[in-house]
């Protein structure tokens, strides 16, 4: 599956002492890290990551939980996928593979995960590019009955154990159908879309996943709370669906210019699934972005 879509792309395991995080490399150049958001693996770069190759040293990887990554477990209060424990991850996956710093990309959950590295380990992150979302703390400070209405999922998977997880169990071929509907098979291929539903279906995944939007309200509001005064040093590219949810119901740049120093970002013709519907659009944002 994964040389299918990734050709000249090395596959391995990172063993981060946390948690064994699947990861992938390719390319040559600048490092450049990929973090795939929910419900989806790093085969949501399949689109865009051998472009990027071309110029930068590409590495995706399955965030903690999520795809083929081990799945810890959350302890107390969900911590063990509170985003500084997912980010922390990420941090070890490069330091082992030889790179103390590079540019980190994120969509969706990774977006967060993203956010918190380049606040957690500043001196780590060169660039952060944010895909399709605001701030957690800004979401849950917010909630509408549009919000509650296009992200019903956040309020579903925080509820406690067993109940999330008894709903859904079996059921990703359903859900994940309902999400991308209109997505096309050219941007999400019948195998793509095959194993995200494998995915969602392994119980011990549908588990991390719940487990990552607990800690999302719970434990990852506390440290956004502690660092509201501070702000991501690094430069800042933000980019969002225009025909997406987060389009609709936030100034999404102007949000995030109150998180960092030095954010530009703008609109591109899609919804929320970025990398996949329009690959060549995000890939020419990325690479002015990370060349500037």
């Amino acid at each position: 599956m994964i040389t299918d879509f990734f050709p000249d792309f090395r596959s391995q395991r990172v063993d981060t002492g946390a948690a064994t995080i699947n990861t992938i490399v390719g390319g040559g150049g600048p490092p450049l890290l990929l973090l795939h958001g929910w419900p989806q693996n790093l085969l949501e770069w399949h689109r865009l990551a051998p472009k990027l190759a071309r110029e930068f040293t590409v590495v995706a990887t399955d965030l903690r939980g999520y795809g083929a990554s081990g799945k810890p477990d959350s302890g107390e209060r969900s911590v063990g996928y509170s985003k500084r424990s997912m980010a922390a991850d990420q941090i070890a996956v490069m330091e082992q593979l030889g790179f103390k710093r590079f540019a980190v990309v994120g969509h969706d959950r990774g977006g967060r995960v993203a956010h918190r590295m380049a606040l957690d380990h500043a001196e780590r992150i060169e660039r952060v590019a944010v895909l399709d979302i605001v701030p957690t703390r800004t979401v849950y400070g917010s909630v509408s009955k549009q919000l509650a209405t296009a992200y019903f999922h956040w309020f579903l998977l925080i509820q406690p154990h067993p109940v999330p997880e008894t709903l859904l169990a079996g059921q990703g071929e359903f859900l994940l159908r309902t999400l991308f509907r209109g997505v096309g098979e050219d941007a999400m291929p019948p195998p793509v879309f095959a194993d995200y539903v494998r995915c969602f279906n392994d119980p011990a995944t549908l588990h991390a996943m719940c487990e990552d939007y607990r800690a999302a309200a719970g434990i990852d509001l506390e440290h956004d709370e502690a660092d509201i005064e501070r702000r991501v040093s690094c430069p800042m590219l933000i980019l969002w669906g225009e025909k997406g949810a987060m389009h609709r119901l936030y100034d999404v740049l102007e949000t995030w210019q109150g998180r960092g120093t030095d954010v530009r970002g703008n609109a591109l013709p899609c919804g929320h699934w970025m990398p996949e519907e329009v690959p060549d659009a995000v890939y020419d944002a990325l690479r002015n972005f990370l060349h500037k």
